[in-house]
């Protein structure tokens, strides 16, 4: 079932979100605060090398291979889209930037950006990697001019950039940012299930499997530890739309997946006047 919200900010959006700012308004956010971030942007860099020989491998397994299929889906969405540059964020070894390499047809050139040296270079061994543009950066500081791309696309590493729903609004901004007027935004990440019994299978997984599994095939405990901690506090798709909306894209829609385990979003900046 595909949803869409066409409000703007307004009241839809501080309903969801109004219990959430009340937490950030509530802290001091001052220069110790940036020290943290910036500790704790090392500390997940850290964890991503600790795991990125095996990072494709462990995915496919914790998922039984639905990863692939539901990029997939995305990339036939984002495929939809104008234009021949595109951006394809957090892309850590490059899966999502693989799949929109084959729906284009061979029409786009794809930039993939991480912060990560591990992870781009194990897309640099690929054999698609000749297709791509690689380029390492903080998503939260994308080294491109305003309006330079088509398309941005960021696939299950939403949840990373979510150290705080501030954090997590300016790095959409910047998103925003980097597309021109009318341009398309796909996020692919996991959600929250609205049923309450689904939802607590869905935890009961990522308590018994992921973190267990996880730190088993990729000898990291401290790595897995923290990736499925970020699963049960990200966003249901509704929250996430309007947080969307927050940024300033337009035209918001999703696609929920698995009973809402996952979803797609799709997204657009304002088309100028």
């Amino acid at each position: 079932m595909k949803h869409k919200i066409l409000t703007k900010a307004g009241y839809s959006v501080h309903r969801f979100l109004s219990p959430i700012w009340r937490k950030v308004r509530a802290c001091n956010f001052s220069d110790s605060m940036e020290n943290q971030a910036e500790m704790i942007n090392r500390r997940i860099q850290a964890l991503f090398s600790e795991v990125a020989d095996r990072y494709e491998l462990i995915n496919h397994v914790l998922t039984f291979g639905l990863d692939r299929f539901w990029r997939k889906q995305a990339a036939r969405l984002a495929a939809k889209a104008t234009g021949t540059l595109w951006l394809d964020v957090c892309s850590g070894t490059a899966e999502m930037a693989e799949s929109l390499c084959r729906y284009s047809g061979g029409r786009a050139r794809i930039v993939v950006v991480d912060f990560n040296t591990a992870m781009l270079a194990r897309v640099s061994a690929k054999r698609e990697s000749n297709h791509f543009l690689l380029t390492m950066a903080e998503a939260g500081r994308l080294p491109f001019a305003d309006g330079t791309f088509d398309l941005v696309t960021i696939s299950f590493a939403t949840r990373n950039i979510n150290t705080s729903v501030e954090a997590l609004l300016n790095h959409l901004r910047e998103f925003r940012r980097v597309l021109h007027p009318g341009g398309c935004f796909i996020n692919l990440e996991t959600s929250q299930p609205r049923h309450p019994i689904i939802r607590a299978l869905f935890y009961a997984y990522i308590k018994i499997a992921i973190r267990p599994v996880g730190t088993f095939l990729s000898g990291s405990r401290a790595g897995y530890s923290y990736l499925s901690s970020t699963i049960p506090r990200f966003y249901g798709a509704p929250e996430f739309a309007c947080l969307l909306i927050e940024a300033g894209f337009v035209n918001v829609s999703w696609k929920s997946l698995l009973f809402g385990a996952d979803a797609i979003h799709i997204a657009h900046t304002p088309e100028l006047p």
